[in-house]
C-alpha cells in the first residue's frame, strides 16, 4: 500500500512520488521511540531493518532524518516537518485497522506502594470493564529510561522528567508524615519546636529504605530547619518495610500519608509531629510518545488524573 505525495512542507520537503506506508510507520516508530532498537519490538520486526528503511526513506526524501547518537537517534528539523505531516494520517488509518480488535495491554509503571495503595485500587473498574494492564515496579530514572525504549506506556514519576521528549502533566502532591508507634511517641508528646523535637528523637532509632536518607533527610531541612545528623538504625528495601518495622516498633521514619494514613487512624503509629505545611511531593504522569493509539490508554490516564484530585 502506498500513499502519494503531497505538497512540500514548511521546509520544502516533499514525500518521494510512491511512499510506502511501512516506511512512514517505521519513520514514526522511530521518531516517537527515539532509537532504532526501541521502536523494533513495537514493529514487530529487527533493528537492522528499522536501520534499513529508515535509510531508504531518507534515499527517497534525499534528507537525513536522524542524527546518530551513542544512546539513541536525534530526529533533525526534516524529521519534526515529516511528522507533523503524517502522524495524525497514521494514527488514524492505524485506529481504522484495529477496529474489533482487543486492545493491546496498558504498560503501567510507578513507585511500588503508590501503585499498591492508590493506583490499582483506582483502575480496577477498568481491569472489569475489558482494560488489560502490565504493571511494573521501580524507581524514577530507570523507569523513565525504560520509557524511552519503548516498554512502558504510562509511568507516575516523583519528579518531572528533563527534556522536551516525555510528556508530563502534575497528578497530585502527596505529602510526608514523622510517625512513630505509640511508645516511642510518648517522648515526643507535646512538643512541637523543631529544637525539641529533634532533641527528643536523638536517642530514638531511625528507620529507612535507603543509606543516604532521602525522605528523612528533607524533612530535617525543610520542615524542621535543621541538618540531620543521625544514621539509619535499620535500612530495608522498601517503603512498605519501612511501615512495618516502625509498625513494630523498630523506631522512627518518614512516611507518604497514603502509605500510613490507615495505621495514623487507628493508633498504630502516632504522628510525631504537625507542621503548618507539611512537605509535599508532586507526582507525575508520564505518557511515552505514540502510545494514545491504543484507546486504553487514554482510559488509564483519564481515570488516573480524576481520581488524584482525591489522593
Amino acid at each position: 500500500m502506498v500513499v502519494r505525495g503531497g505538497a512540500s512542507g514548511a521546509a520544502g520537503q516533499r514525500l518521494p512520488p510512491q511512499a510506502d506506508l511501512n516506511l512512514l510507520r517505521t519513520f514514526l516508530a522511530v521518531y516517537r521511540s527515539g532509537s532504532f532498537t526501541a521502536a523494533a519490538p513495537r514493529l514487530g520486526v529487527s533493528q537492522p531493518t528499522v536501520t534499513a528503511q529508515i535509510r531508504t526513506l531518507e534515499q527517497q526524501t534525499g534528507r537525513e532524518l536522524f542524527t546518530r547518537l551513542p544512546r539513541g537517534v536525534d530526529p533533525t528539523p526534516h524529521a519534526h516537518d515529516l511528522a507533523a505531516r503524517v502522524a495524525d494520517p497514521l494514527d488514524a488509518l492505524a485506529s481504522l485497522e484495529d477496529t474489533g480488535a482487543v486492545a493491546a495491554p496498558v504498560h503501567l509503571a510507578g513507585p511500588s506502594e503508590l501503585l499498591c495503595v492508590r493506583v490499582l485500587p483506582a483502575l480496577a473498574p477498568l481491569v472489569v470493564d475489558g482494560v488489560r494492564l502490565r504493571v511494573t515496579q521501580g524507581l524514577p530514572e530507570p523507569l523513565l529510561e525504560e520509557m524511552r525504549a519503548g516498554r512502558h506506556d504510562l509511568v507516575i514519576v516523583t519528579r518531572r522528567p528533563r527534556g522536551r521528549a516525555l510528556e508530563s502533566v502534575p497528578l497530585a502532591d502527596e505529602e510526608y508524615a514523622l510517625v512513630a508507634n505509640p511508645a516511642w511517641a510518648e517522648r515526643v508528646a507535646g512538643r512541637s519546636e523543631a529544637d525539641d523535637v529533634c532533641a527528643a528523637l536523638r536517642d530514638v532509632p531511625m528507620v529507612t529504605y535507603a543509606e543516604d536518607l532521602p525522605i528523612v533527610r528533607r524533612y530535617w531541612r525543610t520542615v524542621l530547619g535543621r541538618q540531620l545528623t543521625a544514621g539509619a538504625a535499620v535500612t530495608v528495601p522498601n517503603l512498605y518495610a519501612v511501615l512495618s518495622a516502625v509498625n513494630a516498633g523498630a523506631g522512627y521514619s518518614v512516611l507518604p500519608r497514603s502509605l500510613c494514613q490507615e495505621y495514623l487512624d487507628s493508633g498504630r503509629l502516632v504522628l510525631l509531629h504537625a507542621p503548618e505545611e507539611p512537605p509535599l511531593n508532586t507526582l507525575f504522569l508520564v505518557q511515552r510518545p505514540g502510545a494514545d493509539t491504543n484507546p486504553d490508554v487514554a482510559r488509564v490516564r483519564a481515570r488516573l488524573r480524576e481520581v488524584a484530585r482525591a489522593w
